[in-house]
């Protein structure tokens, strides 16, 4: 089996911020539209984050839409763990944006290795049900699989007009993530991106990716 491939946490994380504002310079060319990256249409963040995800020296294997079921196939010792598992962690099977594996050439279809999974969200404004289910499914799943790290990717837009400024939401929306992760004590978490941009007289908008990984490497 060929030399296994999966870049560096750090370069991963540097082409998924990329590719939101790659997907917020192509939306502003496209449509002559400053702010509302939010009325794109589904999967057009994900598709640029996989593009620049592509681009990376060391690039891994990307599947689109996988759900947690078939990802924990390949991020536990045996293939056939997966229901046990989600029964055991109360893991109800969902979609995630993205899911990375270590690339190599294949023996066999029940040789991947899943190392990561990124959820991409696009308008997010409010803490909503949706992104802490994310939340909690991602901890559970880094937490007690061989799974390297999971991270909440979003893109943020509101007009001027808005009572709540973005730098308020997000603030209250991490505070939120990390009370989620602050239950499992072999995992680390953190924020990068946050900063906030504004365009006067139309709104401001924000790109930011919270991270989820195993604080004890052995654990893996």
């Amino acid at each position: 089996m060929n030399k296994k491939q999966f870049p560096q946490k750090e370069d991963l994380l540097d082409a998924i911020m990329k590719g939101l504002l790659t997907a917020k310079e192509n939306f502003s060319l496209w449509c002559g539209e400053k702010l509302y990256l939010s009325y794109a249409p589904a999967n057009f963040l994900t598709i640029h984050v996989a593009q620049e995800i592509a681009k990376v020296e060391e690039f891994p294997e990307i599947f689109i839409d996988a759900s947690i079921s078939e990802t924990l196939k390949y991020g536990l010792p045996s293939t056939e763990e997966y229901k046990s598992f989600m029964q055991k962690f109360a893991i109800s099977d969902r979609i995630f944006s993205l899911t990375l594996d270590e690339r190599f050439d294949h023996e066999t279809k029940q040789d991947s290795i899943a190392r990561a999974i990124i959820s991409v969200k696009n308008g997010v404004r409010n803490l909503k049900d949706e992104y802490i289910n994310d939340i909690e499914s991602m901890s559970k799943v880094i937490s007690h699989s061989k799974m390297d790290y999971a991270i909440f990717a979003f893109y943020l837009d509101i007009s001027d007009s808005a009572r709540i400024k973005a730098e308020t939401r997000i603030t209250e929306i991490i505070n939120e993530f990390n009370t989620v992760t602050g239950e499992y004590e072999n995992l680390n978490s953190y924020f990068i991106g946050g900063d906030v941009n504004i365009i006067e007289n139309i709104g401001e908008w924000s790109i930011g990716c919270y991270v989820i990984e195993k604080n004890n490497k052995e654990e893996k």
